[in-house]
């Protein structure tokens, strides 16, 4: 069944709007939920908490804002603070170039003498990591500046009540969704509205199963006049992620355990993990430890046995990662791709912020007892 969509003309009248943007603020008055982040007009706390929910759920940020503020209360904490302190207080949170771009953004402004988050749109969204999202997202709810948000909540409520066929994952049409929120925007209180819209999203007009009749746009709105909530917001079809076979290795010496540290560019970023790779086709799994072992750190391993298989996604591929117990033949470390190593004891490993993927092996491996053998 064809997706039935408005003319581009006819999506928003005019005439709509005043009576839009009453009803969606008197829902949100009513409706919105106690959040902390809701609580503060400070511009920093309010970045901090719009950087964590990209891409993340609000149940899972709500404790990592509250342990990352109590250790960097405001922009001089996060510049004075190393970056490994940073990153293991985002451990777990995911998407780490978040938390590098975060601490160069705080560094930058202290360095620069002002120590303060910009009121002026052009000079925030000129600091590392912030787009258009973060920018207007602080500027209308820190400082009530007329910028209006999209993000993948407010595309699907747009999507659905204004008949808007555009795919939502498709980077040409976001100036589509960015046009229509920014005519419904209401500019006199423009934080809130952008919160009410998030929040409308959120908990109303979600992906699956809308609750339609909780809706107060339900009346004007496109695709519940005709039948085809399911049917907004459209989609490209992607590629199926990509699966990498890795391995890694749990070298151990003295009672300590081998883990190197990984570039500060790139993905996962200054994080650590046992040392490894990606595996190449045909090859076994035992022969490409040692292969990466001995190119990565100069050492010469034996991989005696597999102890373990985690599987772990990120954005863009899913790894499945198998590590070995090895025996070191020979060799001292010297590094090839890696920016750091450690010998460390497995009790001293979560003072180190570590890869998702590596995380998940610590609750299962009997590390002290591999470090005594």
């Amino acid at each position: 069944m064809p997706t039935p969509t408005r003319p581009p003309t006819a999506r928003l009248p005019s005439r709509m709007l005043p009576k839009l943007r009453r009803d969606l603020l008197t829902w949100y008055n009513a409706h919105r939920r106690d959040l902390p982040w809701r609580r503060t007009r400070d511009p920093y706390r309010i970045w901090v908490s719009e950087v964590m929910l990209q891409q993340t759920q609000v149940a899972t940020v709500i404790p990592f804002y509250h342990r990352f503020l109590q250790s960097f209360p405001d922009l001089g904490a996060l510049a004075r603070a190393d970056i490994q302190v940073v990153l293991k207080h985002w451990e777990g949170l995911g998407y780490y170039r978040r938390a590098h771009h975060l601490h160069r953004a705080a560094r930058k402004l202290v360095d620069s003498g002002g120590g303060r988050v910009p009121d002026r749109h052009r000079a925030f969204k000129a600091l590392p990591g912030v787009g258009d999202y973060i920018a207007n997202a602080v500027m209308s709810i820190a400082f009530d500046q007329p910028w209006a948000v999209v993000d993948g909540n407010v595309k699907r409520v747009l999507a659905r009540l204004g008949g808007i066929g555009d795919p939502v994952n498709q980077a040409a049409a976001h100036r589509v969704f960015q046009q229509t929120a920014d005519c419904l925007l209401d500019r006199r209180c423009p934080g809130t509205f952008n919160q009410a819209l998030m929040e409308l999203g959120a908990l109303v007009c979600t992906p699956r199963r809308p609750n339609c009749p909780e809706c107060p746009w339900q009346a004007p709105c496109f695709a519940r006049q005709n039948d085809a909530t399911a049917q907004f917001p459209t989609r490209i079809r992607r590629a199926p992620v990509p699966k990498r076979a890795m391995v890694a290795g749990v070298v151990c010496h003295r009672g300590q355990v081998l883990v190197v540290q990984r570039p500060s560019e790139g993905l996962l970023a200054g994080l650590w993990e046992f040392p490894g790779g990606r595996r190449r086709e045909r090859e076994t799994g035992s022969a490409a430890c040692g292969r990466l072992l001995r190119e990565s750190t100069g050492l010469s391993v034996t991989a005696e046995r597999k102890l373990i298989r985690v599987n772990h996604a990120y954005t863009h591929f899913k790894i499945v990662l198998d590590l070995f117990l090895c025996r070191k033949a020979g060799g001292r470390v010297r590094l090839d791709g890696p920016q750091a190593f450690r010998w460390i004891r497995p009790a001293e490993l979560n003072t180190l912020p570590f890869t998702g993927a590596c995380k998940k092996t610590f609750a299962q491996l009997p590390l002290e007892r591999l470090c005594r053998r």
